[in-house]
């Protein structure tokens, strides 16, 4: 794996302390976190970009909690998007729902009459605002006759999102063998919901639901803090502590996070507006190189020429810390020398961007221009040079 900086000297200094934190990506280790937070996993993401402004112990697995709910509405949205399901259509609330997570249950209900008929409007603010054990039963039964058939279909769509270590057992999130997730993939699958069913998001930001003539309101503790949150769903499990999912929209920048492992729900909510609230103030979009402009260059191996220019096929922006702009770091990272010949457009490699010792975006590089084989003598040379000097790398 090759690492070069990305663009000349002079263009580096041009950027001030911009260019300064990306020529110590040649020279330096990433730095530290600009952030800490109390718990024991945690992911932020800006929605627009989708660049990654803090990670800790993001992969780690954990059992999803009631945020599994998240993944059941998501089938839900979905079936309402197509047009395969409408909010007007109604289920039968089966003594199984009733009982499994309903009033008997002692769990989180919307507290759903046994053999009533409901809307999928409502069922879906039961869920979304109340994280409503019976709902969702009520919901995963009446789309796939059975709550194992619903979770297998949460599965299945997970993976077809993007969602590649996440596995349900049931639509609840209520413990299971097998049930996990973790919090890149809760953040990743929040983006999702916003992103791609905007309407019907909104439930999330409702502050109560009045059903049975009782009313409840939201679990959410961020939307009463006045940060600009509008989601999205909190989680308690044994193995996992209390956990988090938010989305915070401020001044024309949103992020989404979710954290897991923290002591209690004042901890949970405590440090999930710190974080949120960091993340909306503390980064300032700023292009570094406009769309077609060489980024930097690759070695190349036998070719006419040494070295190949690399550019991407739009803008880079990047997130950079308004506080601590010497902590972006940035490098080109390439499988190489590329071997002759290069063809223009060629995927060649990737510029990825730390902020701290987070890697916080990566975007492909291509090929700015062709690469002809060199001459007999270049070639000789070139593998000469490969030969002292390859086992380095």
């Amino acid at each position: 794996m090759r690492f070069r900086l990305f663009h000349p000297f002079a263009r580096l200094l041009s950027l001030g302390p911009l260019g300064f934190g990306l020529l110590l990506a040649a020279l330096a280790p990433a730095n530290a976190q600009l952030f800490e937070t109390k718990a024991t996993q945690a992911f932020m993401i800006d929605a627009e970009t989708g660049t990654v402004l803090f990670s800790k112990d993001a992969d780690h697995l954990i059992p999803p909690a009631s945020m599994a709910k998240l993944m059941t509405m998501e089938l839900v949205f979905n079936a309402i998007k197509s047009g395969r399901m409408k909010l007007d259509d109604t289920f039968v609330v089966s003594e199984n729902a009733w009982r499994k997570g309903g009033a008997p249950s002692g769990t989180s209900t919307m507290f759903a009459k046994l053999k009533s008929e409901i809307r999928v409007e409502d069922l879906t603010q039961g869920v979304t605002i109340q994280a409503a054990n019976d709902g969702c039963m009520v919901l995963a039964e009446g789309i796939a006759g059975s709550e194992e058939n619903f979770a297998a279909q949460m599965t299945d769509r997970a993976r077809q999102i993007g969602l590649a270590k996440s596995t349900f057992v049931n639509s609840t999130g209520l413990p299971a063998d097998g049930q996990q997730t973790t919090v890149r993939e809760l953040t990743q699958l929040a983006l999702h919901l916003w992103r791609e069913y905007p309407d019907l998001y909104l439930y999330y930001g409702r502050s109560d639901f009045t059903w049975n003539k009782i009313a409840q309101k939201n679990r959410n503790p961020l939307l009463a803090m006045g940060i600009g949150a509008d989601g999205l769903a909190v989680g308690l499990s044994e193995e996992g502590g209390y956990g988090i999912v938010g989305s915070v929209s401020h001044d024309g920048t949103r992020v989404v996070a979710a954290l897991s492992g923290l002591a209690n729900d004042r901890e949970r909510a405590e440090e999930a507006r710190k974080l949120l609230d960091w993340g909306v103030r503390s980064f300032q979009k700023t292009e570094i190189f406009a769309s077609n402009e060489v980024v930097g260059e690759a070695q190349v191996f036998g070719g006419a020429q040494s070295v190949v220019a690399l550019k991407a096929k739009a803008p880079i922006d990047v997130l950079l810390p308004i506080a601590n702009r010497d902590k972006l770091t940035a490098k080109i990272v390439y499988q190489g020398p590329i071997s002759a010949p290069v063809e223009e457009g060629q995927p060649v490699g990737a510029l990825r961007v730390w902020i701290g010792d987070t890697l916080s975006q990566e975007t492909p590089l291509f090929a700015a221009q062709s690469v002809g084989v060199g001459t007999l003598p270049q070639r000789a040379l070139d593998a000469a040079r490969e030969l002292a000097v390859g086992w380095l790398r």
